[in-house]
């Protein structure tokens, strides 16, 4: 049988251990900063650049997460030559060149470049999530994988909660007044300047973001972030991971599990991003609905917790992906069964429902892959683009962009199918092809 021990990286003492969670918390934070931003700039960029459907707003997730697609694999080999530290260094440095692109965007008013540093942020953060993700899981037993990440997750959470806020309370002042003084415009001249007023708004908060983040690639580059030997990794390979395995396609629960993390992060994604283009289709002001993601982020961070104190003492990985995909569904026809507020309540609850998804899918899939744990998370990474296309999906389907479909109908079409899968793979799907 298996130990908790043969699955662990040995580090040199349990401060060195702390040390590395610690700054692994601290570029989750950052992960969560810059993910969560993109729920405000659908709406901010609807408005500054004068998108005519949903369909073109979701265009912002859409150049975020197929970046993840993209450079996952390209990430891993980048991994494989310069470590995790130095690897984690340079994602940072490209998600703050991203981040200055959105200065030439915003004087242009040019939706394709902001497009284009969204989607060099995603470069760099595919980076960052191909190296922090397996490093948080193999520092310790794998069976309590879940509970570092949700650790992890809490941290990303709080960044998420507080980025929306910032951001819209920034861009999005007096978003009500603005909205209208643009559509009242009576004059090209007059609606142009409004449009330019309102766009030079993101180039101060992105100058700082960009700052921050090539400051932070130095510090981690100077950090005591240990390195887990190459050759330590490779002897998470046991009896049971079948150690004659040639390839990373001979792996099914891995590749059933880089489809669950599609579908997963596909569903945040609604939950968080599309939350307030479902208000907004139902009637709600802009000053309400640019807070909606903050409100989804919230109840994630109520399910983070509740994993730490609850995986791996008092339930499995596997039955916290059971309850949270049983969970989602619930929700989800919650939202197909109300309207106005009441639904939007249920689409911030998906949160809850979303938040111990990740934790739990991660290890379940990365379990028992030894020498191919690297090629493996990078496959894992490249799933992110469900973020790219569900929401697409969503938005193609609505009444107002789309197939005529009723709003609630389309919502509930593309979550339903996602979180049955995911309940298959936490019941069956991360057990095909291991040997018990």
């Amino acid at each position: 049988m298996t130990t908790a021990k043969t699955l662990v990286v040995p580090m040199s003492t349990q401060r060195t251990n702390t040390t590395a969670i610690f700054i692994i918390g601290f570029l989750f934070f950052i992960f969560g900063f810059i993910t969560w931003l993109n729920g405000s700039l659908i709406q901010f960029l609807t408005l500054v650049c004068q998108l005519e459907s949903d369909v073109q707003a979701f265009f912002v997730t859409f150049a975020f997460y197929m970046a993840y697609f993209f450079l996952a694999i390209p990430s891993s080999v980048i991994l494989k030559r310069t470590g995790f530290k130095k690897g984690m260094a340079l994602g940072l440095l490209v998600m703050a060149i991203g981040s200055l692109i959105f200065i030439p965007a915003a004087k242009e008013r040019s939706f394709g470049l902001f497009l284009t540093g969204l989607f060099i942020q995603g470069m760099g953060l595919a980076l960052l999530q191909t190296a922090s993700n397996p490093y948080i899981s193999i520092i310790g037993p794998i069976e309590s994988a879940a509970k570092r990440i949700s650790i992890m997750g809490i941290c990303n959470k709080i960044a998420g909660i507080s980025s929306p806020l910032i951001l819209s309370a920034v861009l999005l002042k007096d978003a009500n007044s603005l909205e209208q003084n643009i559509n009242k415009a009576t004059s090209i001249a007059e609606k142009e300047g409004l449009l330019n007023a309102l766009s030079a708004r993101v180039i101060n908060p992105y100058i700082i973001l960009a700052v921050v983040l090539a400051i932070l690639a130095f510090l981690l580059l100077k950090s005591p972030l240990p390195e887990p030997p190459a050759e330590e990794e490779e002897n998470t390979t046991t009896i049971n991971t079948a150690s004659n395995k040639k390839s990373i396609w001979e792996f099914p629960h891995l590749l059933l599990g880089a489809l669950c993390i599609f579908l997963y992060v596909g569903v945040e994604v609604m939950a968080g991003d599309a939350i307030g283009i479902y208000g907004k289709a139902m009637g709600m002001p802009l000053e309400e609905t640019k807070k909606f993601t903050s409100f989804t982020l919230a109840a994630m961070l109520v399910g983070y917790v509740i994993g730490i104190f609850t995986i791996p003492k008092l339930i499995s990985q596997q039955t916290a992906l059971r309850v949270s995909a049983l969970l989602g569904i619930a929700f989800s026809i919650g939202v197909f069964v109300t309207s106005g507020y009441t639904a939007i309540i249920f689409i911030a609850l998906l949160g809850l429902a979303n938040a111990l998804m990740w934790p739990a899918i991660w290890p379940l899939a990365i379990d028992k892959l030894g020498k191919f744990t690297k090629t493996g998370s990078a496959l894992l990474v490249m799933g992110i683009a469900g973020g790219a296309i569900i929401p697409l999906i969503y938005a193609s389907l609505k009444k107002e962009d789309g197939l005529n479909m009723p709003n609630h109908l389309a919502f509930f079409i593309c979550m339903l199918p996602c979180y049955l899968y995911i309940l298959y793979y936490a019941i069956k799907g991360h057990k095909a092809g291991k040997t018990m």
